[in-house]
């Protein structure tokens, strides 16, 4: 089930922390931080046309697990309807456990840049990469074919 996307507060969450078109880990990340009970979540974005395939992709949810919402703080860069917006989450993480990884990696990694995280070996693949684990692997599978369900039912608008 494709949890709600809050349109209005995804592009508020945006321009309160000045997110940026190509860095959708950091805008997440900057969310999580400023959003009180938020989770970041990391995962793939699916959508009708090009590339046809799914987007590795971040924002955050609040709420209950049975009322989730979706805030993304990218969305005012996507140029797609929201309503054609399909997330598929691959991991999740307080604002508390996110900020001790990202220090964590820092410390452990300067020279690399800490996200996206992906948790802890084995990795598996998704698509042609090597990266994350099993549920980095269930979620692409559930994009990829919600892309080319997506990419079937409207040849004309790809």
């Amino acid at each position: 089930m494709n949890k709600p996307l809050d349109e209005t507060l995804s592009i508020k969450t945006a321009e309160r922390i000045n997110s940026k078109a190509s860095t959708p880990f950091e805008n997440a990340y900057k969310a999580a931080l400023v959003t009180e009970g938020s989770r970041y979540v990391q995962g793939f974005l699916a959508f009708a046309g090009k590339p046809y395939r799914p987007i590795e992709h971040s924002w955050i949810e609040l709420g209950k697990d049975s009322e989730l919402i979706i805030v993304d703080p990218t969305l005012p860069h996507l140029n797609k309807n929201p309503q054609e917006l399909w997330y598929f989450s691959a991991q999740s993480l307080s604002a508390k456990k996110l900020k001790a990884v990202i220090e964590e990696s820092k410390e452990d990694y300067p020279e690399d840049d800490p996200l996206p995280i992906y948790g802890d070996p084995p990795y598996e693949y998704y698509g042609d990469v090597m990266l994350g684990g099993q549920d980095y692997s269930a979620a692409y599978q559930a994009a990829e074919a919600k892309c080319k369900e997506i990419n079937q039912l409207n040849p004309e608008r790809n």
